[in-house]
């Protein structure tokens, strides 16, 4: 079927719906849209009691509704629906919004496997709607100043590239993460995998070769809880990345090495524990990482803080909604999560 001509959005403010008011729709997305005057917060899905109270008394311009099925059932009047749902919930989701005319964000890791996110892909341009991946963790504050280092030329040709997220929490999260099984996308190496695989893609370039471990301690009717992966880009760098969800002492969140000098970071991004502690992204504070966690860059015995760059998750929505309007590309492509997909599916099958 031919592509169909791209539906764009006329109106004064982007009516927006949210589906799932978890850790994701509460923390992230609601509180990006809602500070955005592009947007309208329009409607949020939650079958929970508590969390539907809470969604009402936080955001009382928006309608609460019970399940995707009143959603799409009132759907007339929408431009986007914002999937924050478990991953096994995104193919039939997205597929729906779709069949109606509305533009999609999905919550990384896109879908469960690569084949449907090439049908996702298909149905979206065959309706001519937008579709797009919140890989949010491409405007971390430290992520966007080591994209600064390396495009400066700071570590020479840049040779190795260590990425970390790990932490201690044994007790698990305390959501769908704890039971998910592979195949409905759980395990860290689809949560913070498909997150650190992307950057390590959007630094360095497409992978030739690709090499993983996992391992479940703990976790009998889940999926791994730690992960490592080694990626070959096609550029000559070797990408190495761990993830960890039960690290007694975590490693350096970034560790590059080049031909004139290296740079190390520790410590994570502060944007996630700022908006779920209530911070608006409008206020000053927000994004900014403390002096006392910069990354160092030089050789040992000279080395200096590098000024962090300025956290910035709003951009994705501000990027998204210039594409909506007809102006510019989505902020992340979905293809590009494609290929993260492809990379996770076959460390899965061979680990």
């Amino acid at each position: 079927m031919p592509t169909a001509l791209m539906h764009t959005v006329s109106g004064a403010r982007i009516r927006t719906a949210i589906v799932g008011f978890g850790v994701s729709g509460k923390v992230f997305h609601a509180p990006l849209i809602a500070a955005d005057p592009g947007y309208s917060l329009e409607v949020i899905v939650t079958a929970d009691p508590e969390r539907a109270a809470e969604a009402g008394r936080l955001y009382p311009d928006a309608r609460i509704v019970p399940s995707p099925e009143a959603l799409f059932a009132q759907a007339t009047g929408l431009d986007l629906v914002i999937l924050g749902t478990p991953p096994a919930t995104h193919l039939d989701l997205a597929t729906t919004a779709i069949a109606h005319g509305l533009h999609v964000v999905v919550d990384k890791p896109f879908v469960t496997t690569a084949a449907h996110g090439h049908e996702l892909i298909s149905r979206a341009s065959e309706a001519g709607v937008q579709l797009t991946v919140f890989q949010n963790r491409r405007w971390d504050a430290d992520f966007l100043t080591l994209q600064k280092v390396v495009r400066d030329g700071a570590l020479g040709e840049v040779r190795s590239f260590e990425s970390r997220f790990e932490w201690w929490r044994p007790e698990g999260f305390g959501n769908w993460r704890d039971t998910a099984t592979v195949a409905e996308g759980g395990g860290i190496l689809q949560d913070l995998g498909a997150h650190l695989i992307d950057q390590a893609i959007e630094l360095f370039g497409p992978v030739a070769e690709s090499y993983g471990e996992t391992a479940n301690h703990g976790r009998p009717e889940g999926a791994d809880t730690e992960a490592f992966v080694s990626l070959l880009h096609e550029s000559g760098v070797r990408s190495r990345l761990w993830m960890n969800g039960m690290a007694a002492q975590v490693g350096p969140r970034f560790h590059v090495l080049g031909s004139t000098a290296g740079y190390t970071k520790w410590g994570l991004d502060s944007q996630e524990p700022d908006l779920a502690a209530g911070m608006a992204p409008t206020d000053p504070a927000y994004g900014v990482d403390p002096q006392d966690s910069w990354g160092v860059l030089g050789v040992d015995g000279a080395t200096a803080a590098v000024p962090a760059e300025k956290g910035a998750y709003p951009r994705f929505y501000t990027e998204l909604a210039t594409a909506l309007r007809g102006h510019g590309r989505v902020p992340v492509n979905p293809a590009g999560s494609l290929d993260v997909l492809t990379i996770i599916e076959k460390i899965h099958a061979f680990a």
